[in-house]
Parts: C-alpha cells; structure tokens; sequence
C-alpha cells in the first residue's frame, strides 16, 4: 500500500481523530409552540377529513422554521376536562421544555352532559370552584368515581401546570359557530365559553387572544349563506374548510401580533410561506 494513503488512514482512524468528529455541535436550540385544543385546532390528524380542517393545521407557514417548531397536539372531540382525564395533557407537559409556548383553546366539547353519554367530557359552567362526583360509564372505566371541575378550573389548571414546567401560555378563546345572521361590527358570538376563557385569563394575568371577537370581524358584511359556502363544511356550522382554517388561523396571528410583553411574536415571519397549503 502506498506509504502516504496509508498514513491517511491511521490518522482517520486515530482516537483524535474520531473524539474530533464526535464533537459537532447539534443545531441550534429554539423553543417550541405547542397547541392544545379540539377539531376546531386539529382535525383528521391534520389532513382534513371530510373536508374539514382546524386552524392548529395551517398556522405553521406563518412562524420562522428555523426559530420555532409548531406542534399541533389538539385533537378533535376533547373538552377542557377529558383532554387532562385521558393523560394529553401531561403528555405534553411530559415533551414541553422549558421556554417553550402553549397556546390552549378549549370550549367547544365542555357543554355535554358529565357522564353516561359515552363521553364523558362536560364541565361544570362557570369558572368558580364548585364540584361533583360522577360515577364513569365509558370503559375501561366504568364503575369509577371522578370529581369534575368546572371549565374555569380545567383551564386555570393549564396555566399553572405550564408555567410551573415554565412554559409560556396563552389562552385563546373558541372559535364562532357560523352566524345565522348578518354579523354587526364590533361584536362577538354569544358565546359562554368565549366570556370564561377571557375571565380566566384576566385572572391568571396570562396573554389572551380574543379569537372570537377577531373572526367575528371578518364576518361584517358577508352573507350568512356565503359565510357557509365560502368557510364552513356541510356537515355543521362549526367545522371551517380549508379557507376557514386558514382564516382562523391569520386571526390567531393577528392575535399574537397584538399581546404586549408576549415573545412569541418574535417568531412570526412578514409574510407565511404557504408551503403546506392544500
């Protein structure tokens, strides 16, 4: 073997060498946004089943990937209460770090009853602190005793669980069903669940984004019907279709774009690159 290729070849194999190759450093560190919530943020595993999507599957293009990662860990069916009783919550907890956001919109799904309906998601209305035990129908755990809280509570607990992980939360209110009616500038929907997430967030001094009131805005002035055609799916009037998620999910930008003393404005881009648009 020639003495200079092989002199090259023990010093690639020399521990040196190899210590030097071991030692690249990783890539640079960024925070991650992490988004809890229901179908409305997440649908058909992101890929629009049935026509229908969540905003949480079209708001990537608007952050810098190279700063922020966008986890969309909604899923569709869960109110404030089963997506903590069913473990989600700590799962994400579980992955957060921290530095990281969590923007939590639940509502939706908290109305139902609290058990015997094969769902077992209702919680108590309000934000106070009242109680009551339920006997569970839904297996496996039937026959078990649960205390539900009410829907204030549910989510006062996202903020504390957060930030004691030192996650950054944000608290965004449900989006509006489709109107029955023309819409008149400067409302919201009637929404009960809209009012106690803004409560909860006055009350925890947490960043709150007014969702509600914000897609109401693009509402103004659009027929009922076409707001139908143009944003929702057939199948009801609180799933949006791809140009609904996609309108959702400008107001969520818009939302951050207006918290003060919020970072994670930082780590919006000018203009979304719209790769992911479908």
């Amino acid at each position: 073997m020639n003495r200079t290729l092989l002199a090259v070849l023990i010093a690639l194999l020399s521990p040196t060498t190899i210590a030097l190759a071991d030692s690249t450093e990783s890539p640079a560190h960024h925070p991650t946004l992490f988004l809890v919530g229901d179908s409305t943020v997440r649908n058909g595993s992101g890929k629009g089943a049935n026509g229908q999507w969540g905003w949480g599957d079209r708001i990537a293009p608007f952050f810098d990937a190279s700063k922020i990662t966008v986890k969309n860990r909604a899923i569709g069916g869960r109110s404030s209460r089963s997506y903590q009783s069913e473990g989600r919550w700590d799962a994400v907890l579980k992955e957060a770090k921290p530095g990281d956001f969590v923007i939590i919109q639940m509502g939706h799904n908290d109305g139902g009853p609290l058990a015997g309906d094969n769902r077992e998601r209702g919680s108590i209305r309000g934000i106070g602190e009242e109680t009551r035990e339920v006997t569970l129908t839904l297996k496996p755990k039937t026959g078990q005793k649960e205390i539900v809280h009410t829907y204030g509570w549910y989510m006062r607990k996202y903020v504390s669980d957060a930030r004691a992980k030192g996650l950054i939360p944000i608290i965004c209110s449900p989006i509006p069903h489709r109107p029955k009616a023309p819409v008149e500038p400067g409302t919201n929907e009637k929404s009960s669940y809209a009012l106690w997430s803004s409560e909860v967030a006055k009350q925890e001094k947490v960043p709150f984004i007014d969702l509600n009131h914000l897609v109401y805005a693009h509402y103004v002035g659009v027929a009922p019907a076409d707001l139908k055609e143009k944003y929702f799916t057939p199948a009801d009037d609180t799933h949006t279709n791809a140009a609904g998620a996609d309108l959702n999910a400008r107001c969520v930008v818009e939302g951050i774009r207006m918290l003060k003393d919020c970072p994670m404005k930082d780590y919006l881009l000018k203009q979304p690159t719209g790769s992911d648009r479908k």
